[in-house]
């Protein structure tokens, strides 16, 4: 499961892991993100303890979707370090996230 991630807890959760991250910046009423929410959840449960996966809902927590641009959702950035090292913009195959993440581990 996704370790649901507020504005409040973005930088301790995303920003200061010594893990990588992959974000979800999502919404309720998205239909696109509605089809990418449970690959998501599966993604957090077989990664559990090797990498942090969360989503942001972005309707509640706007201010890390502003500083990292995200105009359209689903956008799911990586990050290692902290910094942005990957972004999927839309739908896509949960390989495309799994590559994201073995790359980094």
């Amino acid at each position: 499961m996704a370790q649901a991630i507020t504005d409040a807890t973005f930088e301790e959760v995303v920003l200061k892991s010594d893990k990588p991250v992959l974000v979800d910046f999502w919404a309720a009423w998205c239909g696109p993100c509605r089809m990418v929410g449970p690959i998501i959840d599966e993604i957090g449960a077989e990664y559990e303890g090797k990498a942090i996966v969360g989503k942001v809902d972005v309707d509640a927590n706007q201010e890390f979707a502003a500083k990292y641009g995200v105009r359209n959702i689903p956008t799911v950035l990586v990050f290692q370090n902290g910094e942005v090292v990957g972004r999927q913009v839309g739908v896509a195959q949960k390989q495309t996230y799994t590559n994201a993440i073995d790359a980094l581990l």
